[in-house]
């Protein structure tokens, strides 16, 4: 099995319904298929082979869309490129895969021509929603080809995709995925949140992430995928309102916004069956107040750009249990099918229920390694397991808990202590819409419990104030020594807060950094 055997399952289960919307187009499940066809037929026409490398440089559209279906057609890989990155990061992501073609949006036009000009194993460029120097628009460029495209011989070993890591600790590796980890993946999908007939996703963040591979899951079984161009939280709640959303997915930083939007609880949810997040943690009470809101429907994958999305799977019958035990809010839910995810400690040994360790995943989702990276591969690819870096214990129903990532972890006086124990309590905190905890320079403790916050619109607070806060929470030796408010904390583009640019603000000139 190959990903587009499952995606045409989707295809071809209602060909006259709707498949695809966004503000400009809409089209049915069978112009989708027969549009892949032609497409996949154009890239064999420019020179690409299996295995080619397909960048996409893109705003949400249903157009951008079709093509990467057509990218798994034609047995090439998918690449794609975060619009929202800078030009030079994404230049190193497309020089180190060589990639060969390039289809983008006429909104990324200007940073496609410098890539034209840089990426010289580039064999052509199409802009998917209008002509331009480069030629024709998507459509007139494969309109001229047949509507068949004839199965090629790559198989589930093949690659499918390659994604740059989010780049929280370090410099982006490019993560590659096969066939068979999609495969796995659009299973362990429709074993978690089954869709029924006529389902309706939105896709509001961008395709490049979490977005792309829960739209290209939820089409395997049909249905209709919905396309804004950007995560406006007044447009989401429009959207869910009217196109009557059954499933989606968002960051926390992205379902903040939404519950802080004014007349949010006024808003009529009944449609929704699945409110997926993943990406990063979030606050306990958050989730509380998220569950009042969109009702019992909240679900959380955890995963990595190496695994992707639900290699743990927390669902809203779990979530039905947190009123009785809350410390369920906390998890990142229990295994899936799909994976085996074992703790293990600093002797490589598996560690017994409520003792944290390393989580180790074995599962088809797992990734082939990192392109030309064999030191990383040796660290992060052993006997078989993927060695996450998170870490976190499973208690004695087998639900996971992920207390923090191993590079986040701050050594204060000859403490282990774990940032994120410091963040659930920050959080909440009225006043606290995001926060960051890292360790700073000491010369007494070698490193320092320092808190960096952003605060929620219309809110005040002081830093004596959160520092207080904390004392009252928390042992005295994991409390903030230091608070600071900044108007925005640095975000990656999966909504991930970026502790590494927040450090080096501290750790710049040391000679020794923890």
């Amino acid at each position: 099995m190959r990903a587009i055997d499952m995606l045409d399952h989707g295809l071809r289960r209602e060909p006259a319904r709707e498949c695809l919307r966004d503000a400009g187009r809409s089209f049915a499940h069978e112009e989708v298929r027969v549009f892949t066809h032609r497409i996949a037929h154009a890239l064999r026409a420019a020179g690409l082979k299996r295995g080619s490398r397909v960048g996409f440089y893109s705003a949400n559209c249903a157009l951008t869309f079709i093509a990467m279906i057509a990218v798994f057609r034609a047995g090439c890989v998918w690449q794609p490129v975060h619009p929202r990155n800078t030009v030079t990061e994404n230049l190193d992501f497309l020089l180190e895969n060589e990639c060969e073609y390039l289809f983008y949006h006429s909104k990324t036009a200007a940073d496609a021509a410098q890539f034209k000009a840089a990426v010289k194993s580039l064999k052509g460029l199409t802009c998917v929603d209008a002509a331009d120097e480069n030629g024709p628009g998507l459509e007139q460029w494969a309109a001229r080809f047949p509507d068949h495209f004839p199965d090629d011989d790559y198989g589930p070993d093949d690659l499918a995709w390659v994604k740059a890591t989010g780049g929280t600790t370090g410099r982006s590796k490019s993560v590659q995925i096969s066939h068979r980890a999609v495969i796995a993946l659009f299973s362990a999908f429709h074993w978690c949140m089954p869709l029924t007939a006529g389902h309706v996703v939105l896709a509001a963040t961008p395709l490049t992430h979490a977005a792309g591979n829960v739209s290209l899951c939820a089409l395997c079984n049909g249905g209709t995928i919905v396309f804004l161009d950007k995560a406006d939280p007044a447009a989401i709640l429009d959207t869910i309102e009217r196109e009557r959303i059954t499933t989606l997915f968002m960051p926390p930083t992205v379902i903040y916004n939404l519950l802080g939007t004014r007349g949010v609880r006024e808003r009529d949810f009944s449609s929704l069956r699945y409110f997926l997040y993943t990406a990063a943690p979030i606050s306990a009470d958050r989730m509380r107040e998220a569950l009042e809101v969109f009702g019992p429907v909240m679900a959380q994958g955890w995963g990595l750009a190496e695994a992707p999305l639900l290699c743990t799977f927390l669902g809203p019958e779990d979530y039905a249990r947190a009123g009785a035990e809350p410390k369920i809010l906390s998890s990142c839910g229990r295994a899936t099918a799909f994976a085996r995810v074992e703790i293990v400690g600093d002797d490589g040994k598996v560690m017994p229920d409520g003792e944290p360790g390393e989580l180790v995943v074995k599962s088809d989702l797992v990734m082939q390694g990192y392109l030309d990276r064999p030191e990383e591969n040796k660290k992060a690819l052993r006997d078989g397991a993927l060695y996450t870096g998170d870490v976190g214990y499973r208690d004695a129903e087998g639900y996971y808990f992920i207390v923090d990532r191993n590079k986040d972890m701050i050594i204060s006086g000859g403490f282990n202590i774990y940032p994120s124990e410091i963040e659930q309590v920050l959080w909440r905190h009225p006043a606290v819409l995001d926060c960051a905890v890292i360790g700073v320079p000491d010369a007494k403790w070698g490193e320092a419990v320092k808190a960096v916050v952003e605060l929620r619109q219309g809110h005040s607070v002081s830093t004596e104030e959160l520092r207080e806060y904390c004392r009252g929470e928390l042992a005295a030796f994991k409390a903030p020594k230091s608070v600071e408010i900044w108007p925005e904390l640095p975000k990656s583009l999966l909504g991930k807060v970026l502790k590494r640019e927040i450090r080096e603000r501290y750790w710049q000139g040391q000679a020794l950094r923890v």
